[in-house]
C-alpha cells in the first residue's frame, strides 16, 4: 500500500513544496505560540486559570 502511495506522489510534479511548506507552517505555529506563553501577562494568566473555579 505504501509502495502505491509512495509511486503516486513521485509522478506528480512540484509535490515537493508540500512539505516544506508544512513544515514551516508547523515551525511558525510552535515558535508563535512559546512566544506568547512567554510574554503573557502573569495576571492574565491568573485570571484565565481561575475561570474553571468561578461558579
Amino acid at each position: 500500500m505504501l509502495k502505491f502511495v509512495k509511486n503516486h506522489m513521485e509522478s506528480i510534479t512540484g509535490i515537493e513544496i508540500y512539505p516544506l511548506i508544512s513544515l514551516v507552517i508547523f515551525f511558525t505555529f510552535f515558535v508563535a505560540l512559546f512566544w506568547w506563553v512567554f510574554t503573557a501577562r502573569k495576571e492574565y494568566i491568573s485570571k484565565v486559570s481561575n475561570i474553571p473555579l468561578d461558579h
